[in-house]
């Protein structure tokens, strides 16, 4: 043999080694495909749990919803009954003075003793409706200071206290529970 020529079982004895560790054109285009195949199916898997989930939430975001808005509307009502019966519970418990006050006056010929009676036993209904509703009286007593947020002065008057203090009470005030309902009408002393 010349240099030139190649031995025939050579060109294949070297080309054989390399055919058999590649993997041939059919076997290289099938396998990018299966794995292909297989991220696509995982893919479809994933978007179909996200798509559960997303439905699974907005269903919850649904119940909220619906549970905000009901509770939302029972406290409206509730606000609303509360204000339209507030009063009812102290209506009821001046309900027996009403019923006091209109029995003295069917008395035919009453006495000033029964008179007297009824009018003390009608005041302490009142003042007992008064306590249970927390409605307190604002009665100053003579030489306490004045005090703006409870009391109201009228007129100032000379007198030998320290100014600003109070001399006479013309009419009470009252307090519902820590509220001003109505200050205490009094003079006070004048600074000399």
């Amino acid at each position: 043999m010349t240099q030139g020529e190649q031995h025939p079982n050579s060109a294949e004895s070297q080309a054989a080694p390399a055919a058999a560790t590649e993997p041939s054109n059919a076997e290289a285009a099938a396998g990018p495909q299966l794995e292909g195949v297989e991220a696509g199916d995982a893919l479809m898997i994933q978007l179909a749990e996200a798509q559960a989930k997303l439905t699974e939430m907005q269903d919850a975001y649904l119940r909220a919803k619906a549970e905000a808005d009901n509770t939302r509307r029972r406290a409206q009502e509730d606000i609303a009954k509360a204000h339209k019966f507030a009063i009812e519970s102290f209506a009821e418990s001046l309900l027996p003075v009403r019923d006091s006050l209109e029995m003295a006056l069917k008395v035919e010929t009453p006495s000033i003793e029964s008179l007297k009676e009824g009018v003390d036993m009608t005041l302490k209904q009142l003042v007992a409706a008064f306590d249970k509703h927390r409605l307190i009286e604002v009665n100053p007593q003579q030489g306490e200071k004045l005090d703006p947020m409870k009391h109201q002065a009228i007129s100032m008057v000379p007198a030998e206290q320290e100014a600003n203090t109070i001399v006479t009470v013309l009419q009470k005030g009252y307090m519902i529970s820590d509220r001003l309902l109505r200050p205490a009408l009094v003079t006070v002393s004048q600074s000399t």
